[in-house]
C-alpha cells in the first residue's frame, strides 16, 4: 500500500470538520468544529504562514488521514514543559497524526503514514537528531501505532492533556535518526 501525501489547503477545511466531528477522532483531537474555529487551527498552516505542517495522508489519491509534523524549536510552549520530563535535543521533530476514515482504522494505515512520514522527515531534516512524541497515557492505540513504527518510550510525566476529560499522564515516545 503507497501512502501519498500532500500539504492541507483551505479547500480542505470541510472534510477536516467533518473528520474532527467524528466522535472517536473527536475523543483525542479535542478541537472546536465550527468553520471559524478550523480556519483559527489551520489556516496558517494551509497557508504557509507558520513553521508547521498539515499533511493528508492520501490512499490511492484519497484523503484518508492527517499528520502535524512540527520541530519543537519552533514551539516553546510545548518545548519547555517536555524538556522538564526527558531531554529535546536541537532540531528535534515531532509528529501528531490521525486515520480519519473509519472504516480503515485497525488496518495499520496509522504505522504505515508514520513511517512514510519518517523517512520524508530524515530526507527533508537532514540536521534531526530525532522525533520525540508525547501521547496521552489512555490513548493506547497511538502509543502502540508509534512502538509499531519503530519509536521507544524514553519518558512518562504530566503534560498538559489535548482533552481536558484525560488525566496529565503522558508516555513520551522517541525514535532517532537511523
Amino acid at each position: 500500500m503507497l501512502i501519498t501525501w500532500r500539504r492541507l489547503t483551505e479547500e480542505d477545511f470541510p472534510m477536516i470538520r467533518d473528520w474532527l466531528s467524528e466522535p472517536r477522532t473527536r475523543r483525542w483531537w479535542n478541537h472546536e468544529t465550527t468553520p471559524e474555529a478550523v480556519q483559527n487551527d489551520f489556516g496558517a498552516s494551509a497557508r504557509g504562514e507558520e513553521p508547521g505542517q498539515d499533511w493528508l495522508a492520501l490512499l490511492d489519491g484519497v484523503p484518508f488521514g492527517l499528520l502535524q509534523r512540527s520541530a519543537f524549536s519552533d514551539y516553546p510552549e510545548y518545548l519547555d514543559p517536555l524538556s522538564e520530563i526527558t531531554e529535546v535535543p536541537p532540531g528535534a521533530m515531532s509528529l501528531d497524526y490521525l486515520v480519519a476514515t473509519e472504516s480503515l482504522r485497525g488496518q495499520g494505515l496509522g504505522v504505515q503514514m508514520i513511517k512514510s512520514m519518517l523517512a520524508r522527515t530524515w530526507a527533508e531534516y537532514p540536521d534531526a537528531p530525532c522525533v520525540v512524541v508525547p501521547v496521552a497515557a489512555g490513548n493506547r492505540r497511538s502509543w502502540r501505532a508509534l512502538e509499531k513504527a519503530g519509536f521507544h518510550r524514553v519518558a512518562e510525566g504530566d503534560l498538559e492533556p489535548d482533552n481536558p476529560i484525560d488525566p496529565p499522564l503522558h508516555y513520551v515516545y522517541r525514535i532517532d535518526r537511523p
